[in-house]
């Protein structure tokens, strides 16, 4: 059995099963419904049903709380239909989904770019070109069945002369995938991934001033942005805040420093909330997504872009629609792990 789901404003249509869930349909179909983890843990893919009847499955209750879900609001990745189904959804763009493809891939290189985080170099499949938009993740199909999603630190231009993508894998101890790639992996290992995935990209329709924002290793997708911002000449003003707890954890500062020197456009404050007098840190410090409202008081003419840690994610985004921005200018991307899931599920 299957049932009707329409988007609306759009008017767009798609089938779901009886047993899918909404945001998996869609994504088959290649409806481009905005989503982030895909786990009922971000609440990127939080909609209006306006008819139907859909089962809510598990899901943290800050990406959806019981007042939400009273007033109609549902999360995609985790609803299936029992009925025909009528959403509204923002975001539902033809050009924002590229086929969704599982691909073998080989392990080319694994570098330290600081003491936790790793950047690990994928060498993808030369025979067909992989397809997607700068600041979408791919996942990783591990053999038990498990996944681990990872953003892409590279422009989709880059595909042309090198097939392959950059990812940066930040190492929680005790995970059962990170645990691995700073441990027993190695050069030529043979991986399995699917993608891209996201609704996270930068949207060029616009000529709005950017703030990007990111935490730890949320800078992955963001280096991603600029790349393709450099590769367009996309000329829209954008200053990049980036937050660590020590000037180590911005394992990229050098190169973000020779970005700016080359994108007149493109600005860059760094922002450190747990210097110690050894780091002989001069800059600015605290909460970087304070950082943003300290500098820019008024938010209502700007797009954000904002990845890394759940907690600053959702931070920013309620202090910056308190300071003008609109909600639909707001994207992100927040990086829950499987310790947050077991911790929320906990």
């Amino acid at each position: 059995m299957s049932f009707n789901v329409t988007v609306q404003p759009s008017g767009r249509t798609f089938m779901a099963q009886a047993d899918e869930a909404l945001l998996a349909a869609a994504i088959r179909q290649g409806i481009g419904l905005p989503y982030g983890c895909k786990d009922g843990a971000c609440g990127s893919c939080k909609c209006k049903k306006l008819e139907g009847t859909i089962t809510q499955g598990t899901h943290q209750l800050k990406a959806l709380s019981p007042e939400e879900a009273e007033q109609g609001f549902i999360l995609t990745c985790c609803a299936v239909a029992h009925s025909d189904v009528v959403l509204e959804s923002r975001q539902v763009t033809d050009e924002s989904a590229f086929p969704v493809k599982k691909m073998p891939v080989r392990v080319s290189s694994l570098a330290k770019a600081s003491h936790d985080v790793m950047l690990m170099r994928l060498q993808l499949p030369a025979s067909d070109v992989f397809k997607y938009h700068a600041g979408q993740y791919v996942e990783f199909l591990l053999r038990d069945g498990d996944r681990r999603a990872y953003s892409m630190a590279t422009a989709p231009h880059l595909q042309l002369e090198n097939p392959g993508a950059e990812l940066h894998v930040r190492h929680t101890p005790g995970g059962k995938f990170t645990d691995h790639v700073f441990g027993a992996m190695k050069e030529k290992d043979i991986l399995r991934i699917e993608g891209p995935f996201g609704s996270f990209y930068l949207r060029e329709d616009s000529a709005k001033p950017m703030v990007l924002l990111a935490s730890g290793t949320g800078f992955a997708p963001i280096k991603a942005i600029i790349e393709h911002l450099q590769f367009k000449n996309i000329i829209r003003p954008a200053v990049l805040y980036w937050g660590g707890r020590r000037p180590a954890d911005l394992y990229m500062h050098d190169w973000v420093l020779a970005k700016v020197a080359e994108m007149p456009n493109l600005r860059y404050v760094p922002v450190v909330s747990d210097a110690l007098p050894e780091d002989a840190w001069t800059g600015r410090t605290g909460f970087v997504h304070n950082a943003v409202l300290q500098d820019v008081a008024d938010l209502s003419g700007h797009q954000v872009y904002a990845c890394g840690a759940p907690i600053v994610v959702d931070s920013a985004q309620t202090a910056y629609v308190a300071a003008g921005l609109p909600e639909s200018e707001f994207y992100a991307d927040s990086f829950v792990t499987e310790k947050d899931k077991a911790q929320a599920s906990a």
